[in-house]
């Protein structure tokens, strides 16, 4: 694309070169503008017509877009324009729009995006199923979604996603209340076998029965946090211990029910768990590397 031609406004120098004088597609939206950030690009719309042009140029084959990069908060009309000509994103992260942000924001979003392979909603509590229906039709290539403090996530909504998004990998699920084990157990059964890693945290309907369920079906399943599920116990650890040879990591904080004999299974492959072993395990642990240690009491 040729440059849009503007009055220089002064002046040029023999031989000197303007920036909008480099080629466009081959130089400055590949070596230039790709390094600039988000909210840099908003101011350098307004110098003028053809800066203006070539940042629409730029954002129409962003394959990536954060909010974030745009600042803590950003304007429903500066996403808008920003994402109006956005037609190749592959991943879209709009936590910083939760205040806001609607179905009626998102989902011409989504439609125009069918690629999208990560999406990060987190908070954003003013949509609804429909967002998400929208997302899980059409968007078939869906590895990545984050639908941290949703609360208005409920079973039909991850049924739908569970049918829906074959590739499926990393699901954040936490403080969405209205979960209950049926509908993880649906996920499970649907989604098992690609999921890599799930958050379930803060979630006090999510008990054993899901857990179990998730363990017989996600065979891949490396990182799974269960932080604040008041309801999981040692049943449901043992099971993973079992069936889950692939897991990683294991988050279990303030989950009082889960026992440390449950635990032990996972440790002594290498599992990364957020809760350390008795201090009486601990001692005995370090006596045994030592090989002595006359100094330990371990009655403490």
């Amino acid at each position: 694309m040729e440059p849009p031609m503007e009055p220089s406004g002064g002046e040029q120098e023999p031989g000197a070169v303007r920036l909008l004088d480099l080629p466009w597609e081959d130089v400055l939206l590949p070596h230039v503008l790709s390094l600039v950030p988000l909210r840099q690009l908003l101011r350098l719309q307004r110098v003028s017509r053809a800066f203006r042009a070539l940042v629409q140029l730029h954002l129409a084959g962003l394959r990536r877009f954060d909010a974030a990069q745009v600042g803590p908060q950003i304007p429903r009309a500066a996403l808008a324009w920003l994402l109006r000509d956005a037609e190749g994103l592959q991943e879209l992260a709009l936590a910083p729009c939760h205040e806001w942000l609607s179905d009626e924001d998102l989902v011409p979003v989504l439609a125009r995006n069918p690629q999208l392979r990560s999406v990060a909603l987190a908070g954003c509590g003013q949509l609804s199923r429909r967002a998400l229906g929208a997302l899980a039709e059409g968007c078939p290539r869906l590895q990545r979604l984050s639908l941290a403090h949703c609360d208005w996530v409920d079973g039909l909504a991850l049924r739908g996603l569970a049918d829906r998004c074959p590739a499926l990998e990393e699901l954040d699920l936490t403080a969405c209340r209205q979960l209950k084990d049926e509908a993880i157990v649906y996920l499970a059964q649907r989604r098992g076998a690609g999921l890599r890693s799930l958050s379930l945290a803060v979630n006090a309907n999510v008990g054993d029965t899901a857990v179990q369920e998730l363990a017989r079906n996600c065979p891949e399943l490396e990182h799974l946090d269960l932080t604040g599920c008041l309801r999981v116990g040692s049943d449901g650890v043992r099971t993973l211990a079992e069936y889950c040879p692939a897991l990683r990591s294991l988050r279990v904080r303030h989950c009082h029910h889960v026992a440390e004999p449950s635990l032990s299974r996972l440790r002594k492959r290498g599992v990364d768990i957020d809760v350390e072993p008795p201090l009486h395990q601990a001692l005995v642990l370090l006596q045994d590397m030592a090989g002595f240690a006359p100094f330990v009491n371990l009655q403490v």
